[in-house]
């Protein structure tokens, strides 16, 4: 095998026969050398055959980590549409010292992003736009301020806490509720293929449609795979990705697939689609606790539990706001 061979954190899951969870602990200790490609973690063969062989040696430490350069974060601002990716100009009286980078891809971030431009703090918002699990990652990298979350963990049914607590060992953060959402399956009009539960994604040929790797739809459709003994390799189309839920939304109502993961909001933007709720889940805020950081904090607490915020964001259907602005967790 040639010495240029690189696995994604999913391979390296399935080689070593652990969760994807304990690859990016391995990584943040230093102990699984990587780099990033686009949005994927990597790790070269050879990074990978000296954890083995420092495993079976039993050797503590860290391997000195691969330089490699990170990859520039796309920052857009909260006025741009999604997907372009532009930086914001400067402003006057704004330093560069004061951007805030926010990612994640819920429209209440922008909702977030224009309430903090216009408070009356130094803060620059940029928005970058990733999923859940990739969000985490990037704060790790310090590539981010304040990220959201909304990652199922399917043995306890908690939502977030669990992958928070995992990535972002030995930092200091604060956890703030933001929304609670209905997810479910976005299905053509009528629900022609009777689709009503996870375990109906058993039927011979279904066709799904699945967001892209790191996203909280994606982390919960694998999920409900795994806890319903339905292997992804028997599902049609489980590999065919979409980055958005207006996408997927999008493709079903097109009949490009039976079914997709998503939220209730996309349902009422297409047409040609219901939508089958599922589960409850929270969308939660992540900021760390760092030096110059604690004004930051503040404004966003503010903001969050401001009645002007949670007005413009209880416009947006299928949003409920009874508990925005609580803090969940701190450390």
């Amino acid at each position: 095998m040639s010495e240029n061979t690189s696995y994604t954190t999913e391979e390296i899951a399935r080689l070593l026969k652990i969760s994807k969870l304990k690859v990016y602990d391995l990584i943040k200790k230093g102990e699984l050398p990587s780099y990033r490609v686009g949005k994927q973690m990597r790790v070269d063969l050879s990074d990978l055959e000296a954890y083995k062989q420092h495993s079976r040696s039993g050797i503590s430490g860290s391997i000195p980590p691969v330089s490699a350069p990170a990859e520039t974060p796309l920052l857009i601002p909260p006025s741009a549409p999604h997907p372009q990716h532009t930086q914001l100009p400067a402003q006057s009286g704004k330093t560069a010292t004061d951007n805030v980078v926010i990612t994640g891809q819920d429209m209440s971030l922008d909702l977030l992003a224009t309430h903090l431009e216009r408070s009356e703090t130094s803060f620059r918002p940029l928005r970058s736009y990733a999923g859940s699990l990739d969000s985490l990652i990037a704060m790790y990298h310090g590539e981010s301020d304040i990220v959201s979350t909304h990652l199922l963990d399917g043995d306890s049914g908690e939502y977030n806490l669990p992958y928070i607590r995992r990535l972002l060992v030995g930092f200091s953060y604060i956890v703030v509720h933001m929304l609670t959402r209905s997810a479910g399956f976005y299905v053509q009009k009528g629900n022609p293929q009777g689709i009503r539960n996870w375990s109906d994604l058993k039927q011979s040929g279904i066709r799904i449609i699945n967001r892209e790797r790191g996203a909280g739809a994606r982390v919960l459709l694998d999920e409900q795979l795994r806890l319903h003994g339905i292997p992804a390799s028997q599902i049609s189309g489980y590999a065919v990705e979409e980055n958005s839920h207006l996408a997927i939304a999008g493709r079903v109502a097109r009949g490009e697939a039976d079914v997709g993961i998503g939220t209730e909001k996309a349902a009422k933007i297409i047409d040609g689609v219901d939508f089958i709720p599922l589960i409850q889940e929270r969308y939660d805020l992540v900021m760390l606790k760092k030096p110059g950081h604690d004004t930051l904090i503040r404004t966003v607490l503010d903001i969050l539990r401001s009645a002007a915020f949670q007005n413009e964001l209880s416009s947006i259907h299928g949003y409920d706001l009874s508990e925005t602005g609580t803090v969940i967790y701190e450390t």
